[in-house]
């Protein structure tokens, strides 16, 4: 499903017109975006929660070379899917 076609979604079932729907998705967008870059999580109770998670430095391997590399460390999100959804998908 693409940003259009899930506009149109969120357009239909919740009455808004497709450009106000388009405005509501842009603004949750932003919101977890900002949340995120403050390392807060957002939780949407039976969806799911976006969290931001370091990950600790590790060795890898260059896969031309065959050398041992180091991989920074690094911060990213990740969703965790909630309840209610796991059970929709089922």
């Amino acid at each position: 499903m693409t940003k259009t076609d899930f506009v149109s979604l969120v357009a239909e079932k919740s009455g808004l017109t497709k450009k106000d729907a388009a405005r509501a998705v842009d603004a949750f967008c932003e919101a977890v975006k900002e949340a995120a870059a403050k390392g807060e999580k957002v939780v949407l109770p039976g969806f799911g929660a976006f969290a931001v998670v370091t990950t600790k430095e590790r060795k890898g391997r260059d896969l031309r070379t065959g050398e041992e590399i180091v991989i920074p460390a690094k911060r990213a999100v990740r969703f965790r899917v909630g309840k209610l959804l796991k059970e929709a998908v089922k």
